[in-house]
């Protein structure tokens, strides 16, 4: 009979994992992350602990160690079967052993079996990564550790064997997680955010230059730990160059030195000024049952499919006029608007708006693979560069099929992808945009989707980035081999990494990295070793040369294309960083002890969101209450829907009896600018296209009504207006500083402002 005690399951099989404790540091723009996991069997028969865990589809794990007692067990790198059986031969013998593996089907789940933990033993399981921080709209820099995996989906006829998830409510979640961060960077540390409950930040010097900050006591799994890190006057190029590994052999990965360039590329402000009036933006949202699920914890009223409406109208309301649109949606199946892309125009706008609103999260599991393939399929339409949105929570269980796939139609689209809520899989969403030229954005805990899919739009809708050419002025016998894939995608202010291993007799002679593109870029650096990096460069360069050669091996598989797994086996083994061919393996051998009787498996449940309870959707916000009127055109009508959403009566709006459409829209635009700046990122593009409607078809109305209204300071304001709505907005609310002075909270005072007009 089991022994019933300690944590238990739902299904009330004890848990053998007590707690997690996790130690960050981040220096400038690279975290490294040691995990410790304490094991304890308070069962009565040996047992084996599989623990299915999440962990960033980019880091490179670089360490696995057990403690058992007195004794430490550090795990090797080996080829995955090697290790496979090792393990089963050790469990076989009566030996204790330790296995950490990646998954088959996504970089982003790990799979760590604790065998043979006798009666009333204890085990402290050691994991280390390091991993890049990604670069927010806002400048931030965001850690996430995840927490939450949610079962994954796998079509039939997917390669391979999918992963098996067990999975409990956070509420049930039987161990507990403390977290500890710290900082430190060549800039000041200005803040750190979390969507988790944070101590406060506790600064170790003067300068503000370093820092600690601790997850509060008592999280409840409901959420993944986001940091969002901020520097003052961050995001400069840098060149951080690490010496090799002494023990290492010269000429290889680890041996010679390793080089991380950081590139924030500046383009010339007449590229930045324009906006593309073409294009074809094919949006592919997920309405898959776990759409359902709220945003976050936080806000339960707001699930993912309510969000990612609002988000296509506010899409749909900022494309510009001339361009080709459809939009496409999945599940178990898949639909699309139109047979194939549409121009855009009021009437297909209209169309599209009346079926996103009809949409619901009612098309079963998450299947991406067919819709991709039948979007590809369509021919690319002249001069229209195709722009593809990805919408989704993320649950897919043939991750690499879908890149494969994505990268085969690289040259033809770019990718933007988000993934939505918490859990979703870092590996899919990094993946897609990598792949595909495009930008990556997650939207978890109290985030607000639109803003960041707009800043996506912003960058869909600068000039493709095309002939991108880099060259390297080294002193004489200096060579360096670029690690990373080339770069095909560079986006104003976004950061790009550059790894590359150089080779040679190294002095301290300056150097140059330049990329060309509509500018040039340069970065001038010297080859000195930093001397407190220990190897993190040169694991991240490893990573990313593995995940590189990885891809190469799925392209050419069932081809007679020899060696590139052998290669990537080889250099997982050198580098100590994990790969989909390789494993850690631990075995304990010390006291030559049989572990006596049966194993028992536990699986360690990871929280998931799916036992969310669905609440009743909130009502549309007054924001998009009023971009929903706007026309494709970019006009306003003056009617009763608008003076509704601007909280007046028809008569109170009508009053002036102006040219209706214009008055209408400058209402509007004062409306926003006056109430939402808060939320301008998320309407300037679309209020950009009114301030164009009005001086495309009503330059001549503009001019009458200055001599009447304005005064000549401000039509000479209007004239400059066709790229930035500020500058037919500022005078507007200058005039009618009185009127917004003496509204209320929420909305604007018409009658105020007219009497002023």
């Amino acid at each position: 009979r089991m022994n019933c005690c300690g944590l238990l399951t739902p299904e009330k099989e004890p848990v053998p994992l007590k707690s997690i404790e996790v130690e960050l540091e981040v220096r400038d723009h690279v975290a490294t992350v040691v995990s410790t996991l304490l094991y304890e069997n308070k069962e009565d028969k040996p047992i084996e602990a599989v623990f299915v865990l999440p962990l960033p589809g980019d880091a490179a794990v670089c360490h696995f160690s057990a403690v058992i007692g007195q004794t430490q067990i550090v795990a090797e790198v080996k080829d995955k079967q090697q290790a496979r059986e090792e393990y089963d031969d050790a469990l076989s013998s009566g030996q204790q052993a330790f296995l950490l593996e990646e998954s088959d089907q996504s970089p982003d789940i790990f799979s760590l079996s604790v065998g043979s933990l006798p009666p009333g033993e204890s085990a402290s399981i050691r994991l280390e990564y390091v991993t890049e921080l990604a670069v927010q709209a806002d400048d931030g820099l965001r850690f996430c550790l995840p927490a939450v995996l949610n079962p994954r989906y796998q079509p039939q006829g997917s390669e391979g064997p999918s992963v098996q998830v067990t999975s409990v409510p956070a509420s049930l979640v039987p161990y507990s997680l403390s977290f500890s961060a710290r900082v430190s960077s060549p800039h000041p540390i200005s803040k750190v955010e979390s969507s988790s409950s944070l101590d406060p930040l506790q600064y170790l010097n003067a300068e503000k230059t370093q820092a600690t900050v601790r997850l509060a006591a008592g999280h409840k799994f409901d959420r993944d730990v986001e940091l969002l890190i901020y520097y003052t006057d961050a995001h400069q190029p840098t060149a951080v160059v690490e010496a090799g590994q002494a023990s290492a052999k010269p000429g290889t990965v680890m041996g010679d030195l390793m080089m991380m360039l950081s590139l924030y590329p500046e383009f010339p402000q007449s590229v930045m000024s324009s906006v593309a009036s073409c294009g074809e933006f094919v949006f592919l949202m997920d309405r898959s049952g776990s759409m359902r699920c709220p945003t976050s914890s936080s806000k339960r009223e707001e699930t993912r499919i309510s969000s990612a409406r609002d988000t296509l109208l506010l899409l749909l309301k900022s494309l510009p006029m001339g361009c080709y649109f459809n939009i496409y949606s999945f599940g178990s199946s898949y639909e699309h608007m139109f047979p194939k892309s549409v121009e855009y125009s009021e009437k297909t706008m209209e169309e599209a708006l009346k079926k996103v609103e009809e949409m619901t999260a009612n098309l079963g599991e998450t299947e991406i693979l067919k819709p991709l393939e039948h979007i590809y399929s369509q021919p690319c339409i002249p001069n229209q560069p195709r722009q593809l949105f990805v919408f989704t929570d993320g649950e897919v269980g043939n991750t690499k099929e879908v890149i494969n796939l994505v990268k085969k139609n690289s040259g033809s689209h770019r990718c933007f992808s988000f993934g939505i809520g918490e859990g979703a899989s870092t590996a899919l969403i990094n993946d897609l945009a990598k792949e595909g030229g495009g930008h990556a954005q997650f939207i978890s805990g109290g985030d607000r989707m639109q803003p960041k899919v707009m800043q996506s739009l912003r960058f869909a809708l600068q000039p493709a980035v095309q002939d991108v050419s880099v060259t390297w002025d080294l002193p004489k016998g200096v060579s360096a081999t670029v690690l990373s894939p080339p770069i095909t995608a560079l986006f104003q202010g976004q950061r790009s990494l550059v790894y590359a291993q150089v080779s040679g007799q190294v002095g301290t002679a300056p150097s140059t990295y330049t990329v060309c593109h509509l500018s040039q870029n340069q970065l001038r650096f010297t080859l000195k070793p930093a001397e407190d990096t220990g190897l993190t460069v040169h694991r991240l360069g490893a990573r990313t040369l593995i995940r590189s050669l990885e891809m190469e091996e799925r392209e050419h598989r069932g081809q007679q294309v020899g060696g590139v797994k052998e290669k990537v086996v080889e250099l997982s083994v050198q580098s100590g960083v994990s790969s989909s061919f390789t494993a850690f393996i631990a075995v304990n051998k010390s006291d030559g002890k049989e572990i006596q009787g049966p194993l028992v498996r536990r699986n360690v449940p990871a929280p998931s969101e799916y036992y969310f309870k669905i609440t009743p959707e909130a009502p549309r916000d007054a924001l998009l209450q009023l971009v929903s009127l706007q026309k494709a055109s970019g006009c306003w009508l003056l009617d009763a829907a608008l003076a509704a959403a601007l909280g007046k009566t028809s008569e109170e709006v009508e009053k002036p009896k102006p040219a209706s459409q214009v008055w209408a829209t400058i209402l509007a635009l004062i409306w926003l600018h006056g109430f939402k700046t808060d939320a301008k990122e998320e309407w300037e593009l679309l209020a950009m296209k009114a301030v164009s409607w009005i001086h495309l078809f009503h330059d001549d109305w503009l001019w009458s009504w200055r001599k009447i209204h304005w005064g000549s300071k401000v039509f000479i304001l209007l004239q400059d207006c066709h790229t930035n709505p500020d500058y037919i907005l500022q005078p507007l609310i200058c005039i009618s500083h009185v009127a917004l002075s003496t509204c209320n909270s929420t909305y604007l005072d018409i009658n105020a402002l007219c009497s002023l007009i």
